[in-house]
């Protein structure tokens, strides 16, 4: 993370020193590089220079409305799995010929807001949502156009509740039905066949998988073109991995070097949807030191964080770096063994487990490092915590992007019927 680094003996986000944002906008809150979004989005958009592709930002790993408008500045299109990520993204100012719709379950609702917004496609992933897709675009007099998620059945050797291109996942059509489901496709009146979509997970280390994925669609592409049906999309998903403590993922450039000779000569469009591997590492969550605890096991450092605002470390036992905002040069600084704890009441609430660290004063500040994805869009509510401001760095200027909630806000939209009054 590059773009976080300790200069006399200060944290800094590019030109800032996280202390000054504290002062100003309080703890806990998200702080997010600008340096590092466009960096990030460049590194993948370039790798793929020589073949046409459309980079379709997964909006689910992180939504704010200034990191998407800043993304769609770039040139980004958008993986939406929502109608509320469609409104995000039109909002933002993301072109409708540019978002493609994901996802198992799409309501009624949401894919007549996508045929209304004139979408580029609906990644399709069920006969019963084909069909269901088919009679809302039948009932408003138009077409919609479709690419088939495929199940390739390929283990992406990353954290199973992030492996989505097993046969045991809910997500996609097996490849062993792709087949008839083109068929059916071909028959639905009010379906236009324009691509092919796989994903087969996140946080991907290795780029084998991903390319034993995509020789498997394809041999789909081949036999479909047998049949008459050629596509213009081939959608290969996103999920490259990021650093979190020792890891050692792809970069862009090793992934265009692995499939650009298998889809070179097709005369398809590319689609990736990276999310994690562009805004990743480019935020922390900032979070201010309360107080210790220790009994005869375990020593606690307690932050005014919480699992609700990053629940990673809980769901999925995920490492987080957590480094001081005050560098600790003192090499006689007491050093403990300690949990990271918030104050939810839940023994689940944790940033950092039996984590060696130096033991920081109450008051002092720590930096969650890479906790750009799936840090806020993730948060919520619970135990009635209002969530925390984002905050964009920008050079030597920091800008808030989000608000921190009130306590007023948490009860907004609710009400208390006249019968109790």
């Amino acid at each position: 993370m590059p773009d976080f680094r300790y200069q006399d003996g200060e944290f800094y986000c590019e030109a800032v020193p996280l202390r000054r944002i504290a002062e100003a906008v309080g703890t806990p809150c998200y702080i997010y590089s600008h340096a590092t979004v466009v960096r990030q989005f460049r590194s993948f958009d370039s790798a793929f220079n020589e073949v046409p592709h459309l980079v379709a930002y997964a909006i689910k790993a992180n939504s704010n409305l200034a990191l998407l408008r800043l993304l769609a500045n770039e040139g980004a299109g958008a993986d939406i799995v929502s109608g509320g990520e469609l409104y995000r993204a039109l909002q933002a100012g993301i072109a409708p010929q540019r978002i493609v719709f994901a996802g198992v379950g799409k309501s009624d609702d949401e894919v007549r807001y996508a045929l209304r917004s004139n979408i580029l496609m609906f990644n399709v992933e069920s006969s019963d949502e084909l069909r269901a897709v088919d009679r809302v675009a039948g009932e408003m007099h138009t077409k919609a156009r479709v690419a088939l998620r495929i199940n390739p059945d390929i283990d992406p050797k990353t954290h199973p509740y992030i492996s989505t291109g097993l046969k045991k996942s809910k997500f996609g059509i097996s490849a062993e039905r792709a087949l008839d489901e083109y068929k059916l496709a071909t028959t639905l009146p009010h379906i236009e066949i324009v691509g092919v979509h796989k994903h087969i997970g996140s946080q991907l280390t290795q780029v084998s998988p991903y390319v034993d994925a995509l020789k498997r669609i394809l041999n789909l592409v081949e036999q479909l073109a047998g049949i008459g049906v050629h596509l213009r999309y081939l959608n290969v998903g996103g999920g490259l991995g990021i650093t979190y403590q020792d890891e050692t993922p792809p970069q862009p450039l090793d992934l265009a070097q692995a499939i650009s000779p298998l889809v070179k000569d097709l005369k398809c469009m590319l689609i990736f949807e990276p999310g994690r591997s562009i805004v990743g590492n480019a935020g922390v969550l900032l979070t201010r030191v309360l107080y210790h605890k220790a009994n005869p096991e375990k020593v606690f450092v307690i932050v005014d964080a919480a699992m609700n605002d990053l629940i990673r470390p809980s769901l999925y036992g995920a490492y987080h770096e957590i480094k001081p905002v005050h560098e600790v040069r003192d090499k006689l600084k007491r050093q403990v063994l300690a949990d990271v704890v918030g104050p939810v009441c839940e023994s689940g609430d944790f940033l950092a487990k039996d984590r060696m660290m130096p033991l920081v004063d109450p008051g002092e500040l720590l930096a969650v490092m890479s906790a750009g994805a799936y840090g806020f869009s993730m948060a919520s509510n619970y135990n009635s915590r209002p969530r925390v401001a984002e905050v964009l760095v920008v050079g030597s200027e920091f800008h808030v992007i989000r608000a921190r909630e009130e306590y007023a806000d948490l009860v907004r939209g609710e009400m208390i019927p006249a019968f109790l009054k």
